[in-house]
């Protein structure tokens, strides 16, 4: 089993890293808005950055409170799924470049980017988000924070995916139901 005081590390590693993301994303912002970058679906913003640092709070407040215990052959899975959500997530900014964003920001003119994990599938970013969203709190046994995540998740990303294919649809290249790089996804 991993302590309180391990998981406590590696959520705030994570929190970590998302303000890393975030001076990344404004960096990237301002490189995209210098270039006519538009932004879409401002709106739904705000609720994202709520449900994603509600997960980080939630699962300690569901460790400390609670007291889950997660055997290691729970643990260690899930942290390798974490880890590995970190490395695709990093992989997305990386193929991405100063595309890539946590708002949907599209620069006129750009094409699309279709290599690194876009060579596979749409949304990469979010496939990362799925599995950091369910693995980061079970790696303690935080069942509902994950469950909660998880649901509460499912219709920011059918918005959030609905917007920026509705915003790529203006780029030059394939149409975004096929495999495309897209900002922050």
């Amino acid at each position: 089993m991993i302590s309180e005081l391990l998981f406590t590390a590696i959520v705030l590693a994570v929190g970590v890293e998302r303000l890393l993301e975030l001076r990344v994303a404004r960096r990237h912002a301002q490189w995209s808005f210098a270039r006519g970058g538009v932004e879409s679906g401002a709106g739904h913003y705000p609720v994202m950055v709520v449900l994603h640092t509600g997960l980080l709070i939630g699962a300690l407040i569901e460790v400390w409170v609670r007291r889950p215990e997660a055997p290691l052959l729970l643990a260690l899975p899930m942290l390798l799924l974490a880890i590995g959500a970190q490395v695709l997530r990093w992989w997305c900014i990386r193929t991405l470049g100063p595309q890539w964003n946590t708002r949907v920001i599209i620069v006129p003119g750009l094409p699309l980017v279709q290599g690194g994990p876009y060579r596979w599938m749409s949304h990469p970013n979010y496939v990362a988000v799925v599995i950091e969203g369910a693995a980061l709190p079970l790696i303690h046994g935080a069942w509902i924070t994950a469950l909660v995540f998880t649901l509460a998740n499912i219709p920011l990303m059918v918005v959030r995916i609905r917007t920026e294919n509705r915003a790529l649809r203006s780029l030059p290249g394939p149409p975004p139901e096929r495999p495309t790089g897209r900002p922050g996804g």
